[in-house]
């Protein structure tokens, strides 16, 4: 043979050998990332080529699936009430990515989770049947947080105690899910969305921690009695007033000058709210104790899963006294979400255990089964001891009955609760956070449900945000929302 050929004939082979190789790379090593890639329009056409599975709230699907007119994703994402639910089931959209329960629960939803293959299906790769995920949201419980936040910008979480079933999760501006489920629209809806200076895509319940306010000093309390400082909530407290800030000239204030404050006792310095109090009782446990406390009911936890996953609340470390001091009220670095402070309250409320938070009681397959119960699931950790929770229930039934709570009173119910009214901006330059976090006992029949609810914004004024005039309000109706016989 002639050499050049022979050349040319290995060049070749080698040639198709690579190609070969490159084909078996592909094939083998880089199809799952090919197959999973977003700009793959094959899975959008897979996903959407039949009806989803849906969202369950108290027996009623909140979801649903429309058939779509040209192009060739068949199928569409439908909302009930979409408003209203969009902090619990986020979106399915045809164009951007799933959020909240839609995106946790997208191959159940969508079918393709294993777990929902039957025998045959193995046998000739039919997508199978898609499942449902039931909530543990009570309908009257998230209307009630809905409504009564309104306008305003905030959020709210109720949580049963005793169970660590999720009831309501509010957050408010709002968006319908509907304007982003087709692909036609998508893109004009999430502009608009995107560019609110609101952030309706937020959900302020579970993701957005704010600066807890004097909420917090129910954690400095729980930590001063677990530790020892002192005995009870009716101990005199060591609390100068005004109390200046260690190894500064800042001298810390209370709101109500006229309060007695000087030396209160736990239950009167929640009572008036006093932050000489707690700063000094910060200072006196030191930053570790008291963070340690706070870790116990959640905060610094960056796998908090319910199962969205929450934005971790903080309480900071390598402080000097003087910002240490400033936790103690629930400032300087202290930042909390709504989720969390119902958690602090929930923990309270059930006698100083808490129950994991979970907003999803079931998954199911198509025909009913369950896959998975979170209800049986849930944990129980203790937070402090009974006694110390018993002792904080009652200072905490004080704010309501006679302090700054009263606007959260319900006829029948044993009310526990505490305001908080949080600095926001340099200088406090901006209108301040409302803040109220509390528990209601039913007094006939038992029944239990903590909330916390924070008010961002609202039209009043400056010289009207306290978390007793804005956030209360809507505690008060989601607690009988969640109470009523």
């Amino acid at each position: 043979m002639n050499k050049t050929i022979r050349r040319a004939s290995v060049f070749a082979l080698l040639l198709v050998f690579a190609l070969l190789l490159r084909a078996t790379w592909v094939q083998f090593y880089e199809g799952r990332a090919l197959a999973d890639d977003k700009l793959n329009r094959r899975n959008a056409i897979e996903t959407y080529a039949e009806p989803l599975g849906n969202i369950i709230v108290a027996g009623k699907a909140i979801t649903g699936s429309a058939v779509t007119t040209g192009g060739d994703l068949r199928y569409k994402r439908t909302y009930t009430d979409g408003e209203l639910y969009a902090a619990v089931t986020g979106y399915a959209s045809q164009s951007y990515a799933p959020t909240q329960l839609e995106g946790i629960y997208a191959d159940l939803l969508n079918g393709t989770d294993t777990r929902l293959k039957t025998a045959l299906d193995t046998v000739t790769d039919k997508r199978a049947d898609p499942g449902n995920v039931l909530t543990t949201i009570d309908p009257d419980v998230q209307k009630a947080a809905y409504d009564a936040l309104g306008g305003k910008k905030g959020a709210a979480v109720a949580i049963d105690p005793t169970t660590g079933q999720i009831l309501a999760v509010a957050s408010t501006p709002s968006y319908d899910p509907s304007t982003l489920t087709d692909a036609n629209t998508a893109g004009t809806a999430w502009k608009k969305l995107t560019a609110d200076s609101d952030k309706p895509l937020t959900n302020r319940a579970l993701r957005q921690p704010l600066a807890p306010g004097s909420t917090f000093k129910l954690v400095v309390a729980a930590a001063a009695l677990e530790d020892g400082l002192y005995s009870s909530v009716d101990e005199k407290t060591d609390s100068q007033d005004p109390y200046t800030l260690p190894g500064t000239r800042t001298v810390l204030k209370n709101e109500n000058t006229s309060a007695p404050c000087e030396n209160a006792t736990i239950r009167v310095a929640l009572q008036y709210s006093c932050n000489n109090v707690f700063a000094h009782m910060a200072v006196q446990l030191g930053q570790d104790k008291l963070r340690a406390t706070a870790e116990k009911f959640g905060f610094n936890d960056d796998g908090q899963d319910v199962p969205v996953r929450a934005y971790p609340s903080v309480y900071p470390s390598d402080m000097d006294e003087s910002s240490t001091a400033l936790t103690g009220i629930g400032q300087f670095d202290v930042t909390a979400t709504p989720l969390q402070m119902a958690m602090v309250s929930a923990a309270i409320a059930n006698g100083g255990k808490l129950v994991s938070p979970h907003m999803v009681s079931q998954i199911t397959d198509g025909g009913g089964d369950v896959l998975e119960d979170y209800d049986d699931e849930a944990s129980s950790t203790r937070i402090v001891s009974s006694s110390t929770a018993e002792q904080l229930q009652s200072a905490m039934q004080t704010v309501v009955e006679k302090g700054t709570g009263t606007n959260a009173i319900i006829d029948g119910v044993t009310v526990g609760g505490k305001t908080g009214t949080a600095q926001n901006g340099e200088n406090n330059s901006k209108a301040p956070y409302a803040w109220f976090t509390s528990y209601g006992k039913s007094d006939s029949s038992g029944k239990q449900v903590a909330v916390a609810v924070v008010v961002e914004q609202s039209d009043a004024a400056r010289s009207e945000v306290s978390g007793n005039g804005l956030a209360a309000p809507v505690a008060k109706a989601m607690m009988k929302a969640a109470l009523k016989s």
